[in-house]
């Protein structure tokens, strides 16, 4: 269910944070890893197919070998913790027999040696969502973000909408004029979603925005508007090279109209290309 190198945190307690199955042995982790702690000592232990656990059985027939680490250094939690506020991207080596595991700045590729005694894990910032445009789309892209825990900001030409999204901890601004580009910001691993019925509004928005880091920018409109939107970017001096980057008609499904549709339709696109981005020279 989850890619090698997933994690999963459990607490003396017994609390946990995370997953390393559908559900189906989260349990029998828990109890190994309370075990783990009171040993004091690492361990590599399988479950499902191949497995001493005879009872606890994966649905898909494999099996799974599990890490058990024992965790010390409170400063690593930090460590990390500090680098996914400041979206940074960073790596933990992991030994397999014991000691503390390390933190690393910058990512590293997956890697695993049990000869060598240690794996080496890379993590990238999660998506971030700069959501910029007016009507209900906004509201229900950002309904679904928060849904799914991911961090999103939206700017909007529309003060009721600020209003009703606006609370604790929200991230909404109102757009004054079509060239207040001052919040228009982005990070190697943020998405520009464009969500403007006026498209009037988009031109300097979005040419700046193609001059921010992003791994996606997509626009909401038809194919008809999407030419248009090409041309007035062109009159405004944007490159073919960074007009060919926009995704639009936005979505994976292009014939979605109402706005909780077309909101699942961007984001499922938006997750994809997050999934297959190539985001080797952003390593550090």
């Amino acid at each position: 269910m989850r890619d090698p190198g997933a994690h999963m945190a459990v607490g003396a307690d017994g609390q946990f944070a995370g997953s390393l199955s559908g559900g189906c042995i989260e349990n029998a982790v828990v109890a190994e890893a309370l075990d783990a702690l009171k040993t004091n000592k690492p361990r590599i232990t399988r479950f499902g197919a191949g497995s001493r656990y005879i009872d606890i059985k994966l649905p898909c027939g494999g099996g799974l070998d599990i890490h058990f680490l024992p965790l010390h250094d409170m400063a690593l939690v930090g460590d990390c913790l500090n680098a996914i506020g400041l979206r940074r991207p960073f790596s933990l080596i992991l030994p397999v027999c014991g000691g503390d595991p390390q933190y690393l700045p910058g990512w590293r590729p997956l890697s695993a040696d049990r000869a060598a005694g240690y794996a080496v894990v890379g993590h990238w910032p999660a998506p971030r969502l700069l959501i910029i445009g007016h009507g209900g789309v906004v509201g229900s892209l950002d309904r679904l973000a928060a849904g799914m825990d991911l961090e999103a900001s939206v700017l909007t030409s529309d003060p009721a909408l600020v209003d009703r999204l606006s609370g604790p901890g929200r991230n909404i601004r109102l757009l004054r004029s079509v060239r207040d580009v001052s919040a228009v910001r982005g990070d190697p691993w943020t998405a520009i979603i464009f969500l403007f019925h006026d498209h009037d509004w988009e031109g300097h928005l979005m040419a700046h925005a193609l001059d921010q880091p992003y791994f996606y920018l997509g626009a909401m409109g038809g194919r008809k508007a999407h030419s248009a939107r090409q041309e007035a970017l062109r009159i405004l001096g944007v490159t073919e090279a960074k007009i060919a980057r926009i995704h639009a008609p936005i979505g994976l499904f292009h014939s979605a109209r109402d706005p909780d549709s077309l909101a699942l339709s961007a984001l499922a696109e938006i997750i994809q290309c997050y999934q297959s981005y190539d985001f080797a020279d952003h390593t550090a």
